[in-house]
Formats: C-alpha cells, structure tokens, sequence
C-alpha cells in the first residue's frame, strides 16, 4: 500500500492542502468545497473511513478485540500502567465513563458515522454511475461497521453526531445498519476510476452479506442471518489491507510489545469445560506457544503490514449452524458444525483450520448450541465478538466483567439525551 499512499499525498495537492498524518486524507484539513465537490475528494474521504476504522490504538482494530477481549477473559493486561485496560479487565465499576478505551470505540463510531453521511449527502455531484455507486456503497459499508460496532458495546447508540442526538435502542441501530448494508450489497458494477483510487482489500458486496448475517444473528432475525451468511463467497478474501504507513493497530500497539495485553492463557480463555482439543491447529494458528514467549502472536498481528479480516469464512458456517440449531434443524447444524470443526488450513481462505474429528456429542438443540460457542471461540479469536457471544448464548455473568459500557463523558457532557449508564 506505499504506493498508494503516495498517490493519496499526490490527490491532495489536487484537492486542497490535506494532511495526511494520521489519515490517508484528513478532509479536516481542506476546506469543505474542496472535498465535497470533487470526486477525487469524495473518495479521498472514503479512505479515510476505512483509516478511521483500522488504524491506531484509537481505532476499532484495536479497541474492540482489546475491550471484548479483556471483558470476556479472553485477553489479560501485562502491565497495569495500561490502567483503562487494566479497569476493562476487572470489570464492574471499574469502568467509568472516562474510560479511554470506551471513549475511543464512541468517538471513532460516531467520526465514521458522520464522515460517512457527508459522503451519501454529496455523492451526487458524481456523475459516472460506477464511480457514484461504489462511493454509496464504500460510505454505507463504513457507517453500517460503526453501528455495529457501537450496538456490540452499548446498550443505545445515535444515529446522528449532535449535542442533541437521541438515541436508539442497540436493536434499532443494528436494523439501521443492515438497512445500509442490503443497499451495499445491490450494488451494480465499479468503475475502474473508483477501483483503482480506493484502499484495496474491501470486497464490497461479500463484506455487506457477511456483515448483515452478523447483526441479524445479533438481533435474533434467524431467516436473514441464515440467508446472507448464504451467499457469502467463502472463497473471498475481504480485509482491511496495512504497511509501514497505516500500521496493523494491533501489532503496533500489543504485539509487537508484549506489554499491553495478551491471550489469557493456552485456552484462549475458554473456560474449563469448554476448552479447546489440544490437538485443534487453531491453537497453533493463533498463539506463539514458544517457551518462555507472550502468548500473542496471533497470525493476523505479526508484522505492521499483516491484513485482518472483516470476517472470517468460519464464522459463517458457523452462523449457518447456529441459527440451524436455534430452529431445531439439529442434523444440518451438526452438518455445518462439521465444516469447522473438521476445516484444514488449505480449505480456507485465510488458512484457518482445526483439523478435528467430527462432532460426536448429543444431537440436541443445547448440546450443539454450546459446542457452536466453543467453536465460535476458537475459530473468531480477537474478533471482539465474544462479548455479543456471550450475551446471545446466555453464558454465565462469571464468564464476563460487563455485559454493556457506560455512556463516555465526552458524550454526556454534551448531550443531555443520553441515558442512564447500564448498571453492569
């Protein structure tokens, strides 16, 4: 992606005077017109959303498998002086409002948000269709990960950015945000003008089915998680894409350290009961078992150029399986459950497989149910998405410090609609 980022620093001298810092293009730093009026500043702006989500400690890369991760014992702190991670971990009312990583996942939610609307708002000084319908799509993607995102850690969220906003229910966010996706899921073809111009790793369209049968799961809508996890390509690669320049978060600031976070234990913090198979080769995949080493050298964060996944092909089998079982369709849940557990590297496409013998546990609903759990576990290691797991699978409180954060004070200090804090 070097090159490309000099093309970006060559776009901005055609656009206006842009930083370029913190951001592929920082639209803050040109005028309005400038930006918005342009198509090279519309795009520009794209980039900029998926820089937002993925790069810096004060990105959702980072925060979200950090927060989800220590809420759910998955992940501990190595030092203390990291004190609102350590205040993550402990739980409880350890984490206030002031909390800096819970004030991140917010205000970076709500940057991509608004971002991401300016962009819907002025699309249509676009006049190649191509070109206009990848913007759309590229912006709603974006918006629709922010709701999500937001919607995994608190129990309301806004739609808006406003000293005003009200808020929604987290149910009401994640329709809002699949809404968004089922639009950037239709979208017709690119133009090379947009394709070329872009940050590369995003595919579109299996991005936008994986992501809606993520939230629909979430929010109970069985048919529709069931359905896109469907027609997602499971051969299709869809990541975000790093370098020297827009640093993998997580190896930047975890692993690359050893002195901020790491695996919990070998177990990657399964409990007890649910432990993962010692023979799984996911173990291996995911931990630097090294004598002596930190556990996290996760595949994904070993270098500042490693790309992470948007989704993993695993994860919508196991959706598939899940929602099967939830219907009581326990033969074809076993079925899928299957396609995990018995996976071998070469069979996906990020290289993820356990190599395990089939299930032979109980064909009931809540047998299988918690075996899917387990595998969800293992297969979405530092996803961030243990802590929705947990919730939707009813785990016991023991398994986690939290179920949902506290409302920043950045946000409550400056909305009086924003609500109560959830009491844990």
């Amino acid at each position: 992606m070097k090159n490309l980022y000099k093309f970006f620093i060559l776009l901005s001298l055609c656009i206006g005077a842009v930083s370029c810092d913190k951001d592929f293009l920082d639209p803050g730093s040109a005028t309005e017109t400038q930006v918005l009026t342009d198509v090279n500043g519309l795009i520009a702006m794209c980039n900029g959303l998926t820089n937002r989500l993925s790069v810096g400690r004060q990105s959702p890369a980072y925060t979200m498998p950090v927060a989800s991760g220590l809420t759910t014992k998955e992940m501990r702190v190595l030092n203390a002086g990291n004190a609102d991670e350590d205040f993550l971990e402990k739980g409880g009312a350890n984490v206030q409002g002031n909390n800096s990583v819970v004030r991140n996942i917010w205000e970076q939610c709500n940057i991509v948000k608004s971002n991401a609307d300016l962009i819907l708002k002025n699309s249509g000084i676009v006049t190649e269709a191509g070109t206009k319908a990848g913007i759309d799509a590229f912006a709603q993607l974006h918006k629709a990960m922010a709701l999500g995102i937001m919607a995994t850690f608190f129990e309301q969220g806004t739609l808006e950015v406003s000293n005003k906003a009200s808020f929604l229910k987290r149910d009401d966010l994640i329709k809002e945000a699949i809404k968004l996706l089922e639009s950037a899921a239709s979208v017709g073809a690119l133009s090379s003008y947009f394709t070329t111009r872009v940050v590369p790793g995003i595919d579109i369209v299996n991005t936008a089915n994986a992501l809606i049968a993520r939230y629909s799961l979430m929010i109970g809508d069985n048919d529709k998680a069931l359905a896109a996890a469907t027609k997602v390509d499971l051969t299709k690669k869809s990541s975000f894409n790093h370098d020297d320049v827009s640093r993998n978060a997580i190896f930047e600031a975890v692993t690359s350290n050893s002195n901020v976070v790491d695996p919990t234990n070998t177990n990657l913090g399964i409990p007890a009961a649910l432990k993962p198979d010692a023979a799984d080769k996911r173990l291996a995949f995911f931990l630097n078992t090294t004598a002596g080493a930190n556990l996290g050298r996760a595949s994904f964060y070993t270098g500042n150029g490693s790309a992470v996944p948007i989704y993993r092909p695993g994860e919508m089998i196991l959706i598939k399986a899940e929602v099967l079982a939830r219907k009581n369709n326990i033969a074809d849940a076993i079925t899928e459950l299957n396609k995990v557990l018995t996976k071998k590297a070469a069979g996906d496409a990020w290289g993820i497989g356990a190599d395990l013998p089939a299930y032979s546990g109980a064909s009931t609903s809540d047998a299988v149910l918690t075996e899917i759990y387990r595998q969800r576990c293992i297969e979405l290691f530092m996803t961030g998405l243990r802590l929705d797991d947990a919730r939707r699978f009813n785990r016991p409180a023991a398994e986690r410090s939290r179920n949902f954060y506290p409302y920043p004070l950045s946000e409550r200090d400056n909305n009086s609609n924003t609500p109560a804090d959830p009491a844990n």
